[in-house]
């Protein structure tokens, strides 16, 4: 079994909530951030801007991601090359095509080529992985995200198709290759087992980085005992606690 300690795949938390992502700044399991729109929208953040700026400033030293959010190429480099400007460690989101299903190879070919660090995102297939490799020849730095969670989702086993991703980057070493879209903590040892090199993590997961390595047997008995106290919350003062009395 492994323990928290032996772990190699870098964390990056997930999330777009300022305190949160305060928090998780401080902890040393944490190597970096992502963020998307539908995070952003979750968080009710109306000036998205004045939110780069503010996190930027908050976190300094280690890799940030922020998304594009137009659907044209042209506002999308634009959108890009101001979002690169906030920061040595910022990694501009951008995804694989535009809504319309169009490559955005072209974009990214121009983004690397201007050194705005990037993170491929919505990737879902090999292909994809593929298809968009040799955009990123001449970039300083770039994250493909391939979503191993949305894989899951379709009940299709992500596992081969991350290895396949990561064989073919194996001759890019500006490149690292992020597992998105976690589901649960199993996947962070499954992303590990498999020399990932990055995984996100929502708030929700990192909380139970803990359990990592625990004692099976322990969690046995601890469910037991968690169970048993709600039994008697329950209970109390129900017709069930009636029933009991009397059968006595």
């Amino acid at each position: 079994m492994i323990n928290l300690s032996d772990l190699k795949v870098k964390i990056f938390a997930d999330g777009a909530e300022k305190s949160a992502m305060v928090e998780m700044n401080s902890n040393p399991l944490v190597s970096g951030f992502t963020t998307n729109p539908s995070l952003i929208n979750k968080a009710g953040i109306s000036n998205y801007l004045d939110f780069v700026r503010e996190m930027v400033s908050i976190i300094r030293n280690k890799p940030i991601s922020f998304e594009v959010f137009s659907d044209d190429f042209e506002t999308m480099e634009e959108e890009a090359k101001l979002l690169s400007s906030f920061g040595q460690n910022v990694y501009v989101k951008v995804p694989i095509t535009n809504t319309r299903g169009e490559s955005s190879f072209s974009l990214i070919e121009r983004l690397s080529a201007a050194q705005v660090k990037l993170n491929i995102t919505a990737i879902t297939t090999a292909s994809q992985v593929r298809h968009i490799l040799p955009s990123l020849e001449k970039s300083v730095g770039a994250i493909v995200s391939v979503f191993a969670g949305r894989i899951a989702d379709t009940g299709i086993d992500p596992i081969p198709t991350m290895k396949e991703a990561l064989q073919m980057i194996k001759n890019f070493p500006q490149i690292e290759l992020l597992w998105a879209s976690t589901r649960e903590l199993l996947n962070i040892i499954q992303a590990n087992d498999i020399h990932c090199h990055i995984i996100t993590v929502t708030n929700d997961i990192l909380k139970k980085l803990p359990l990592i390595g625990k004692d099976l047997l322990a969690f046995s008995l601890e469910t037991v005992k968690m169970f048993h106290e709600d039994a008697k919350k329950a209970s109390k003062g129900s017709c069930l606690e009636h029933i009991l009395g009397v059968s006595k």
